[in-house]
């Protein structure tokens, strides 16, 4: 069985998170959608509680996708959840460059987890967490750039101006 790990901190997931999500659930057995503590991002916008509430209500579609929560190293949970590939977007070359030096690090660390790189679709390669973060501060709408389930989730928490 094959069993992939796919992380991010999903504040709020995108249609280009899904995206990698969906191509992943079609190519290995099942996928561990882990949301992950950045310890390099400021405060996130969503708790823990209410991101896994937004991408449960996305991922219910695919039976094969599981989401978890993980304090600590992504290689730690690859071991502990017996995933020996991580799985990781790219929109562009910035994207490669420093997920190319991640998943160096994580193989230095544990040789035997390797990272799978997914192209984003081109529809969906602008579309960053921090873009829509940033237009929610602002009051802007985020339709197009996140799944329409979460929508509700979103308006409950942040004021849209319509």
């Amino acid at each position: 069985m094959s069993r992939v790990v796919y992380p991010g901190s999903f504040d709020p997931i995108t249609l280009g998170h899904l995206d990698i999500i969906e191509r992943s659930s079609k190519l290995f057995d099942e996928v561990y959608v882990c949301i992950l503590n950045n310890s390099a991002k400021k405060t996130p916008l969503f708790s823990h509680e209410e991101r896994v509430n937004m991408l449960e209500s996305v991922v219910k579609r695919f039976g094969n996708v599981y989401i978890k929560q993980y304090d600590g190293l992504l290689v730690d949970f690859a071991k502990e959840n017996n995933t020996g590939i991580i799985v990781r977007g790219l929109r562009g070359i910035t994207d490669f460059d420093s997920e190319l030096q991640m998943s160096q690090g994580n193989h230095k660390v544990s040789p035997d987890v390797e990272t799978v790189f997914l192209a984003t679709d081109p529809r969906y390669s602008f579309i960053s967490s921090t873009m829509v973060r940033e237009f929610l501060a602002y009051g802007k709408s985020v339709k197009g750039f996140v799944p329409d389930e979460i929508i509700p989730f979103i308006e409950s928490k942040v004021k849209i101006n319509q």
